[in-house]
């Protein structure tokens, strides 16, 4: 699958999480997400301002005992983005991972900080099943 194909699959299926997805699939549309999300970051710079970490003094930062409270600017265009691209992120992630035979509650591993992300790349990597499994015919075949 290439580049473009991979990014209509994944807005033709915006919310389906049922079926399955290739690699080439996944990661095309990882990459696509990537790189919109560097590029808006330069759109939002150049809008907004720099992005960067202000220490603030605060009163109630003193209070809890810190000496400073942090504040970020936003960067909108970028978050309206990633607004967007949310459902399909999920779905195709959730198809990949029933590539491999597994169900797509194994998204949820992913909230534990470090290593639900390990696990998520060990179970997005590999090739998936051949031929049909109990999520769908084989995509690549």
């Amino acid at each position: 699958m290439s580049f473009m194909d991979s990014i209509k699959t994944c807005f033709g299926k915006y919310a389906t999480f049922s079926g399955r997805a290739s690699r080439s699939e996944f990661w095309w549309f990882m990459l696509f997400i990537f790189v919109m999300q560097i590029l808006l970051g330069f759109v939002d710079t150049a809008v907004f301002g720099p992005r960067e970490v202000m220490m603030v003094s605060s009163e109630a930062a003193m209070d809890t005992g810190m000496s400073f409270d942090f504040s970020y600017k936003p960067q909108p265009i970028t978050g309206l983005f990633l607004l967007a691209v949310l459902l399909p992120n999920l779905a195709v992630g959730a198809r990949r991972l029933h590539d491999g035979g597994r169900t797509g509650w194994w998204w949820l591993i992913g909230l534990i900080p470090m290593i639900g992300l390990i696990v998520l790349l060990i179970f997005f990597i590999p090739k998936g099943n051949e031929g049909d499994n109990k999520y769908g015919p084989d995509p690549v075949g």
